[in-house]
């Protein structure tokens, strides 16, 4: 349905963003100041004790400052309760009072026909539900309780009966006046080829109302009471209301629990949907009998960005696992992926939970593996890599896999992990022969001695460049020093604070310190923005402004001068984010050109890259005074930082 120019721009203005999140949250009556339309929070999209997250009612925007979830109303229903878009539109639309714009007549014909079916659709639930408890319904009833499944679990899911005979459906939605057209139309009934009255789809079965996300039913799945069936479960055939691919078991009650903070669990059929949430995982939906497609796994993605795909430890439910990554490989995207639960081999769900309790449930899924390690079970498994033919047929075989993920972030870090594994399974037994020769470096010349190099110096194993990478030891200084300028010049907070909420961290301190910085920049105390830092994140700010680089750096030491720290920050930005995106250019074209297998020649490629990077840079080192032009400036910065990256301790 399209929607008129302007209706949605009246819509937010119409939405108080506050009423909205406010049915989700529990306002932090602290921090929040409400006569000004300023809200805080603990986030309901992360778990969090402390109220990072921020709504402006003025503004109509919302933003968290531990895990970056922003947006407006609209953009809060569709995450926070995984509504389509649609639905959220008419969510607000009702509650700010405003009339949805009228569909065309063929669309409205349509919507009416599908409410209608759906009525046919709820009237078939009570039948289904009122013959389990007749004495057609005893067996159903001895097989649910062998099950353990409770009263309360069989009211809660709906759980009914389809005694045997052909027409007992038919005939009791006939006396309720419905015609035939709506019968067959909701797949209850099927036409007869010898010229008889349509028969029921289900018979002898225990039935499962399958709902929508809305709560409409508009399908159902038959359990086989008759070991003998051909079918152990029956789904009810495609409809206008029922698109098997594009349905989850569960969807709406998941989709609520999901927004409260649980993980969404993914298993395979009805009744271990219904032992999950009996044991307290609420957030469990299932495909219905077939692999999941990928219309089901952008729907999990809609509810949780991380979907547990549970599956049993045999060989069909690993298979059925390999399928899934290959469908999910293109489709990833950062902080959207999949997780992988494998049950002990013989063991559902619903036989866990049963015979080893929720505990072992719980532990299950703390225990999930990262899809990546799915990828590579897959291909090393029962395999023999005793040559290198064999070796390079592997590389080729994941090499592919990997270059199948769009985003080249994602994809570099597919490729160092594989890396990882790789070297552990290939230098598993593997060590070095005695005697081997062991490279220094003197006097600029490589000469070469055998035995055991010396012991790093404590000092050394300590510092920052023995830790990490030099890139990343420079990603440190320079995010000190652009935190440092901020703290020091609040001004500079408001005149960066969108390049300031969007900037990545690679220190969990300097997150810390990011988020208190901007949390404290709109408290609206009357006292120095380095003082409210200091309250929440005392002993970080006292670690950031003792690094010798910060401390002695001019806009640090000159605290007057505003426009010189602002030069000082937009340069400091700047760099960094030039460095990470060349950084992430070279790590993609490394996978591209080497992949798996030629390590030496990615190696080679990086230090091409850090040696071109570290020449261009000093062509700005000069001895000029650092007032005298942005070059000096960002000269003089780069000094500093170049000097903490290689300051060593003396012995």
């Amino acid at each position: 349905m399209s929607l008129p120019p302007g209706f949605l721009d009246e819509l937010r203005a119409r939405t108080t963003l506050s009423h909205v999140v406010g049915r989700k949250v529990t306002w932090d009556q602290r921090k929040s100041n409400q006569a000004k339309g300023d809200f805080w929070a603990p986030c309901p999209f992360h778990q969090e004790k402390t109220a990072s997250f921020h709504v402006d009612d003025r503004k109509g925007y919302y933003y968290c400052f531990g895990c970056h979830a922003k947006g407006d109303a609209l953009s809060f229903l569709r995450e926070a309760e995984a509504m389509p878009f649609m639905e959220a539109v008419e969510t607000l639309a009702r509650a700010a009072g405003m009339a949805m714009p009228a569909a065309d007549p063929k669309a409205a014909e349509r919507a009416d026909r599908r409410g209608e079916l759906a009525k046919v659709m709820e009237e078939a639930v009570r039948h289904y539900r009122l013959q389990l408890r007749t004495s057609a319904g005893a067996a159903a009833r001895d097989y649910l309780a062998r099950r353990k499944l409770s009263e309360t679990a069989q009211d809660r899911f709906e759980i009914g009966f389809a005694p045997e005979g052909w027409q007992g459906l038919w005939d009791h939605l006939k006396a309720k006046g419905i015609a035939d057209d709506l019968i067959l139309d909701a797949g209850l009934a099927k036409a007869s080829t010898k010229g008889k009255a349509p028969y029921d789809v289900f018979r002898n079965r225990i039935m499962f109302p399958i709902r929508d996300a809305r709560g409409r039913c508009i399908a159902f799945g038959g359990r086989a009471m008759d070991p003998a069936d051909s079918a152990k479960y029956l789904n009810s055939p495609e409809t206008e209301l029922f698109d098997k691919g594009r349905t989850l078991y569960n969807h709406g009650p998941a989709r609520e629990a999901a927004g409260k903070g649980q993980r969404l669990v993914v298993a395979e059929g009805y009744m271990d949907v219904i032992a999950l949430v009996g044991a307290g995982f609420e957030a469990a939906v299932a495909p219905l009998g077939t692999a999941i497609t990928e219309d089901q796994l952008q729907l999990l993605w809609r509810i949780h960005p991380e979907p547990l795909i549970m599956l049993d430890g045999d060989t069909a439910g690993i298979r059925a696992a390999t399928r899934l990554v290959d469908l999910a490989l293109p489709l990833l995207k950062a902080g959207q992926g999949l997780r992988f639960v494998i049950l002990p081999e013989g063991l559902d769900p619903d036989d866990l939970i049963r015979s080893r309790g929720r505990e072992a449930m719980a532990a299950a899924i703390d225990g999930a593996e990262p899809m990546v390690n799915l990828l590579w079970r897959r291909e090393t498994e029962s395999r023999v890599f005793d040559s290198p033919e064999r070796k390079a047929a592997l590389d080729k075989i994941l090499r592919e896999a990997i270059r199948r993920i769009a985003d080249p972030s994602i994809r570099a870090h597919y490729g160092d992990e594989i890396k990882r594994l790789r070297w552990e399974l290939f230098a598993a037994g593997r060590s070095l022969p005695q005697g081997r020769a062991a490279r220094r470096t003197e006097g600029g010349a490589h000469r070469f001695r055998s035995g055991a190099p010396a012991e790093p110096l404590p000092g050394t194993r300590a510092s920052l460049l023995a830790a990490a990478r030099v890139g990343d030891v420079e990603d440190y200084l320079r995010e000190a020093m652009i935190l440092a300028i901020a703290i020091t010049h609040p001004a500079c907070v408001t005149r960066f604070e969108s390049e300031f909420e969007t900037l990545h961290l690679r220190d969990a301190s300097h997150e810390r310190l990011r988020n208190a910085v901007l949390s404290a920049a709109h408290d609206g105390d009357p006292g120095s923005l380095r003082e409210r830092v200091a309250r929440v994140a005392g002993a970080e700010l006292e670690k950031l402004f003792a690094l010798t680089h910060v401390r002695i750096a001019p806009p640090v030491r000159n605290a007057d001068d505003y426009d010189f720290a602002e030069m000082c920050l937009a340069e400091e930005l700047a760099k960094l984010e030039a460095r990470r995106g060349m950084e992430a250019e070279v790590a993609e074209a490394m996978e591209d050109l080497a992949g798996l297998a030629d390590e030496g020649l990615t190696w080679r490629l990086s230090q091409a890259a850090e040696a071109r990077h570290r020449a261009e840079r000093s062509k700005l080192d000069d001895d000029s005074d650092m007032g005298e032009d942005r070059g000096a400036l960002s000269a003089g910065l780069q000094r500093l930082i170049d000097a903490a990256v290689w300051e060593k301790k003396k012995p």
